[in-house]
């Protein structure tokens, strides 16, 4: 997968078939878009493209509002990764700012598009806007399609058990630890990526050898304090492990990601690891004692030993 930061760097695609949107979580109904895109791309020896945003429009359009406490399923880093296991063949991450939301959807369209892309077809998902002041759509886009020479389509909505599938249902199971409805809108476990370094001494000291992931942004969404069962990754490692979220006592305003190896594969330590999760095996204690720790720590291990993952 070729990865682009703006449009005057793209190059020639052949045939380029293009969708848009931030792709938050890389879900299972942007999967079928990116499918979509495959197909139409392999019919006329074209390639995929998605255009991106990062910053996250919410966060630059509505810092004090509706972007202030937008946490994202995904980090840069997560993203790229789940895209290229998707097969796409060419990203571009577009540095969303104030001037660059004020291109108008025919602007858009026409400049960028047609013009710097030379797009043969567009693929939108279900009630998709884009443009200035959102202003742009489906019937919009074919309009101009029909017009400018190239064909639009509409991927209808997608739904899991009847509901429909949204990067904020998404979000709202993450946040209330339902990593396994997450990990089912999403069609993958819930992912987690950064730089793996020697936890604490306390919990080696107590038989817990542990890493401790760092969390690369800000606004990346990290489930709530507590137990996980997930696997972990990493360039000499693949393991099955026991995560501990939880307040960093030094640091009261961050968390405290840490993980502790079933198996002993191989280091993680100074390495970009990858948590895969599958479930949330308890909520956070207050325990006095690291006796009480160490005792609880060995439920919790064999829970996570006893499962299937």
């Amino acid at each position: 997968m070729k990865i682009f930061y703006d449009f005057d760097h793209v190059g020639e695609i052949r045939n380029a078939v293009i969708t848009t949107g931030s792709f938050d979580g890389v879900h299972i109904g942007h999967k079928v878009i990116l499918q979509r895109l495959k197909k139409l791309a392999n019919e006329i020896g074209g390639q995929t493209v998605l255009i991106t945003f990062h910053p996250h429009p919410r966060k630059v359009l509505y810092p004090d509002t509706a972007g202030k406490g937008l946490f994202l399923i995904n980090s840069q880093r997560e993203k790229i990764n789940l895209l290229e296991k998707a097969g796409l063949d060419n990203l571009i991450i577009v540095e969303f700012t104030l001037d660059f939301s004020r291109i108008t959807s025919i602007d858009f369209v026409k400049n960028i598009l047609l013009n710097k892309l030379h797009a043969r077809k567009i693929v939108i998902g279900f009630n998709h806007h884009f443009g200035h002041n959102r202003e742009g759509d489906f019937g919009a886009l074919r309009e101009l399609g029909s017009s400018n020479g190239f064909e639009v389509e509409e991927i209808p909505e997608q739904d899991i058990h009847n509901e429909s599938v949204s990067s904020t249902k998404i979000r709202k199971a993450i946040q209330d630890g339902n990593i396994q409805k997450a990990n089912a809108y999403l069609d993958h476990q819930y992912i987690m990526m950064g730089l793996m370094s020697k936890s604490s001494q306390t919990l080696e000291e107590i038989g817990f050898p542990s890493y401790t992931m760092q969390i690369e942004e800000d606004c990346k969404l990290v489930p709530p304090n507590g137990v996980y069962a997930v696997t972990v990754i990493g360039e000499d490692c693949f393991s099955r492990a026991m995560c501990f979220i939880r307040e960093n006592e030094s640091s009261p305003l961050d968390t405290l990601v840490e993980v502790h190896l079933l198996e002993s594969y191989g280091s993680i330590e100074g390495s970009i690891g990858t948590l895969l999760f599958h479930k949330r095996i308890r909520e956070e204690r207050i325990l006095a004692t690291q006796e009480d720790l160490k005792r609880q720590l060995t439920i919790d291990r064999n829970q996570v030993d006893e499962l299937i993952f």
